[in-house]
């Protein structure tokens, strides 16, 4: 079967999500939070979650899209964020470029020093 609707795809990664299309994801999912199962009542606040996340390759597209509490949501981002900000020092360090620390640096007469 066809889609009768083109399928909505952000132009940038930050672009606002259209009504039309919470509306079209909220109804693909049935009104379910897809983090705490629970049903999506009038007056809950509610957001829309990238399935696969966009620092792991994810799209800002429809397809990418679920319908979640803002509560289980909100800890959910929050435990990305620690996620995302440990692989990035990780592959600084592999780079070369994550600083070594001061300590270090001051053991080795790097440490600024005072001018007098």
């Amino acid at each position: 079967m066809s889609r009768s609707v083109p399928e909505w795809i952000g132009k940038t990664d930050d672009d606002a999500i259209p009504p039309r299309v919470r509306l079209r994801v909220f109804e693909r999912f049935g009104g379910i939070c897809q983090l705490s199962g629970r049903k999506i009542m009038a007056g809950d606040e509610w957001d829309l979650d990238h399935i696969k996340a966009i620092w792991r390759g994810g799209e800002h597209r429809e397809t990418n899209l679920h319908p979640v509490l803002r509560a289980p949501h909100r800890v959910k981002s929050s435990e990305e964020q620690s996620e995302q900000a440990k692989c990035d020092r990780i592959r600084k360090k592999h780079l070369g470029i994550w600083p070594q620390s001061k300590a270090r640096l001051k053991g080795r007469g790097f440490a600024k020093t005072r001018d007098t």
